[in-house]
């Protein structure tokens, strides 16, 4: 068996990983471990990063970004969306200004309350 350390999305798992060897006969797959999260160290805010932050409200999954570092958005503005409990969520920019950064990717799952973006 053989021990590694995987990062998907963010989330890092400690796998365990089984080698069969090849007996020429076809054999039902076998789960050896399941793949547990481990805390992922926190990763600082960008350089760029803007004043004004958008946070996600509820947790859910990255759907799509709307806008992109350097656009010029206005107070209400769509900046990205959210997929929280199968519904598509619009996170909009609580002000005028510039996006400074954007924190995530789509298909990132976010926790209520994780930083998504940047305005300045």
């Amino acid at each position: 068996m053989k021990n590694y350390t995987i990062t998907v999305n963010g989330n890092v798992y400690d796998v365990t990983v089984e080698e069969n060897g090849s007996t020429g006969a076809a054999s039902a797959p076998k789960r050896v471990a399941s793949a547990a999260p481990k805390a992922a160290p926190k990763a600082a805010a960008p350089a760029s990063a803007g004043s004004v932050k958008i946070e996600a409200g509820a947790a859910g999954k990255v759907f799509k970004l709307e806008k992109s570092v350097g656009d010029a958005v206005k107070k209400g503005d769509t900046v990205l969306i959210l997929e929280i409990m199968k519904m598509e969520t619009p996170v909009v920019a609580p002000e005028d200004g510039t996006v400074a950064s954007i924190n995530v990717a789509v298909g990132d799952a976010v926790e209520s309350g994780a930083l998504l973006a940047t305005l300045n």
